[in-house]
């Protein structure tokens, strides 16, 4: 039961995260500071962490012979947060939550199957093909469906349309980089013998690597003082590193494929409440029933592709 509750909070903490993340990007001006700000939070926090788990930050050295792809989990992570702040101002919280999660299935299907970044080799089965395309019935009837239906009410511009296909088209990609991040970070966890310190060298490249963006950039700290300024505008790194370390907690006790489950649950609810209530500052979208059945026929085929 510990487990459950601890996965649905994580979940519902993910659309959090990205809509807090995406206030702070108005109040410094740049969606790459702003991811900036968010890792180096969420890498401070981490490193707390290895130190009250593990006691040290020893044995890191274990993965200097492995292949280079393995410090590219914090550049994945960089490209996936980024981009989640890029697109939930112009897809809302739903859309940007489902877009990626059809990205992470159709990845992890291609990871199981061809055994990439030295994963378990796990054949694509009739199960998880159905599964799959129960995924993307849902994408269909959340995505298109509902804009079919808001067309029949209201006129909209064809130019707008083909602007959401392409940020549609950056979320599902932005979700494939997900979960070749996951699986890079998981095979990093099992060499260092921790999970955390994984997520820690993931998140300190991803620091780094966006040090180097920014500067490359010439990115300014543009302040906008005429912005409210909560408190919890600073909280999306650590949501970013709790979510990380909530996994490493419950996969053990609960196994990989329940865990997904869970987490998937509590985030696609966290995604619902958020765009029908506008909470931290997003904008108010009325969630309509064809979005909720849409949603659960995606759960079911997750459900199918993990268990």
């Amino acid at each position: 039961m510990l487990a459950i509750i601890i996965g649905c909070i994580i979940g519902l903490l993910v659309p959090v995260q990205t809509s807090v993340n995406t206030r702070l990007r108005g109040v410094v001006g740049s969606p790459f500071l702003a991811s900036l700000i968010s890792f180096t939070i969420g890498s401070l926090f981490l490193f707390i962490l290895v130190l009250l788990v593990d006691g040290n930050v020893t044995g890191l050295a274990t993965a200097a012979d492995e292949p280079f792809w393995i410090w590219g989990g914090g550049v994945l992570g960089v490209i996936y947060l980024t981009g989640n702040i890029l697109l939930f101002p112009r897809l809302g919280g739903v859309q940007t939550v489902i877009m990626p999660i059809f990205g992470q299935v159709i990845m992890g299907l291609l990871i199981d199957h061809f055994g990439l970044f030295k994963a378990n080799v796990t054949p694509l089965s009739l199960t998880r093909m159905i599964g799959a395309v129960l995924v993307l019935l849902g994408v269909v009837g959340t995505v298109a469906l509902g804009d079919y239906l808001a067309r029949r009410h209201q006129n909209h511009l064809e130019a707008q349309a083909d602007s959401l296909f392409v940020w549609r088209i950056l979320g599902i990609l932005t979700g494939m980089m997900s979960a070749a991040q996951t699986a890079i970070n998981g095979h990093l966890g099992t060499v260092l013998g921790s999970a955390v310190k994984g997520a820690l060298i993931s998140f300190v490249i991803g620091v780094i690597t966006l040090l180097l963006l920014n500067l490359l950039l010439r990115t300014k700290w543009q302040f906008d003082r005429t912005q409210p300024l909560p408190a919890w505008i600073w909280i999306g790194g650590l949501i970013g590193a709790l979510f990380v370390a909530g996994n490493a907690f419950i996969v053990p006790l609960v196994g990989t494929g329940l865990a997904v489950v869970i987490v998937t649950i509590g985030l696609l609810t966290g995604s619902l409440l958020i765009d029908r209530f506008g909470w931290f500052g997003a904008k108010k979208q009325p969630v309509t029933g064809v979005q909720i059945v849409s949603l659960l026929v995606m759960l079911g085929g997750i459900v199918l592709i993990r268990l």
